[in-house]
């Protein structure tokens, strides 16, 4: 019978983990708060919150004197929420560069079937026939707002390994693409000038990659190309380098051919109209996007790996981190034993003195968060990393530490200081009043 009895304990407890953790991960914060806002009104209202509040300030009096092992508990909470925190931060830095390329008011005209610029060929009667579409916008002199463009991968020496080259995208454009993409703007030199084998390169590209200062000089498909211009844009764009679309064709052989198309619309609302007017011409096999859902298309895969990864990552440091609890929760309950028997002797009740418990292993795990969310922030928002995007060329990144992510590392560190610490103010509660005198 008391077999059973401690199965049945001991599933119930696995349960309540089970449903705190889903609540956790599933409540919204302001839901969260509300039962925050509900537990302090208990703690002021009732007998037993009120009880739990006196055994609590007990507890947190005496952390001083625990200066050691607390610290193991904070630290190694610190630790996880630093790490899941970096490592999130550089999945979403990687999707909000990508993602922020692009807008509802910009449409990107790929061949059919094609996934990527790099894999899409377009000719130049399909250029034109797109160019002529109703919903593209105009300029003062009546010229479509579009910009056929030409992407090839082209390799350069790293920055911070000249013997070993790097994969960068070249982009060939010509004066329309500077209209279609007002974002973009010189920040050295000037513009490349058609007809001559000249580059205007991304900030983020001078980054990654040498010899790319105004005024050098470099190779790229066997022929002498010179740097005149750096831009900035604020989005992917700034890990390209830019040249004029004829020079680019002839360069790699290309012909008259286009790897896609950017057109400015009249309005965001003009996009299912434009898409609806190059379906309905049988001389096109083209497949037309805003050009948001494109890049956030672009960068959906590689954001959810860098996500994966972060969270099994943490996930691993935070079984660590729980035991790192329990065993200090554990040793501070027995420190406490003859404390803990004397109150419930005198009438204190079970679940305050597991509330106390309890309270105290989230007060060091909430501390540990906020210093690993600290942590993270300080040393990695902003930090400039690449990776590969497309898989072939690659994109220079900021991770972007977020107050969202904050949160996230916040509610992870909460969660891992409920687990430690519900194990120890269950023993401390069911701990026989006789026994736990006499022991001490």
């Amino acid at each position: 019978m008391n077999r059973l009895k401690k199965l049945l304990r001991g599933a119930g407890l696995v349960l309540l983990l089970v449903a705190f953790l889903a609540a956790w991960i599933v409540l919204p914060w302001p839901a969260l708060l509300a039962l925050a806002v509900a537990f302090a009104l208990w703690m002021v209202l009732t007998r037993s919150g009120r009880q739990a509040a006196s055994v609590t300030g007990v507890g947190v009096s005496t952390l001083g004197q625990r200066l050691g092992a607390s610290s193991v508990v904070v630290i190694g909470i610190a630790g996880v929420v630093g790490v899941l925190v970096a490592l999130l931060a550089m999945a979403e830095g990687y999707r909000h560069t990508v993602s922020s390329s692009g807008d509802e008011a910009t449409a990107i005209v790929l061949r059919g079937g094609s996934s990527a610029e790099l894999m899409s060929v377009m000719t130049r009667d399909a250029i034109t026939t797109i160019e002529r579409a109703p919903e593209i916008a105009r300029d003062a002199d009546g010229r479509p707002l579009a910009s056929p463009e030409l992407v090839v991968a082209a390799n350069l020496p790293r920055r911070d390994n000249a013997a070993e080259d790097g994969s960068v995208q070249l982009r060939g454009v010509g004066d329309m693409a500077w209209a279609v993409r007002p974002n973009v703007q010189l920040v050295e030199g000037r513009r490349f000038e058609p007809g001559k084998r000249e580059l205007v390169v991304g900030k983020g590209a001078r980054r990654q990659f040498a010899r790319l200062e105004p005024g050098a000089e470099l190779r790229l498909g066997n022929q002498p190309w010179t740097v005149v211009g750096v831009f900035e844009s604020g989005d992917g764009m700034e890990s390209e380098i830019w040249a004029d679309a004829e020079v680019v064709a002839t360069t790699y052989r290309r012909g008259s051919s286009r790897a896609s198309v950017f057109a400015r619309l009249t309005s965001p609302s003009a996009f299912n109209a434009f898409k609806a007017t190059l379906d309905a011409d049988p001389r096109l096999q083209v497949e037309a996007q805003t050009t948001l859902a494109y890049f956030q298309g672009q960068s959906a895969g590689v954001s959810k790996v860098l996500s994966i990864i972060g969270i099994v990552v943490g996930s691993i440091m935070a079984i660590g981190a729980v035991f790192g609890a329990l065993n200090t929760m554990f040793a501070t309950v027995a420190s406490r034993a003859r404390e803990i028997a004397t109150l419930r002797a005198i009438g204190f009740r079970g679940i305050p003195v597991v509330v106390a418990v309890m309270l105290e292993t989230m007060l060091l795990a909430a501390l540990g968060g906020v210093l690993g969310g600290l942590l993270a922030w300080l040393v990695f928002n902003g930090y400039t990393a690449s990776t590969l995007a497309g898989g072939v060329a690659q994109l220079t990144f900021e991770f972007k530490v977020s107050p969202e992510l904050l949160r996230q590392g916040l509610k992870w560190a909460l969660a891992i200081g409920f687990v430690g610490g519900l194990f120890p103010a269950l023993r401390a509660a069911t701990m026989p009043v006789t026994d736990a005198l006499r022991a001490a």
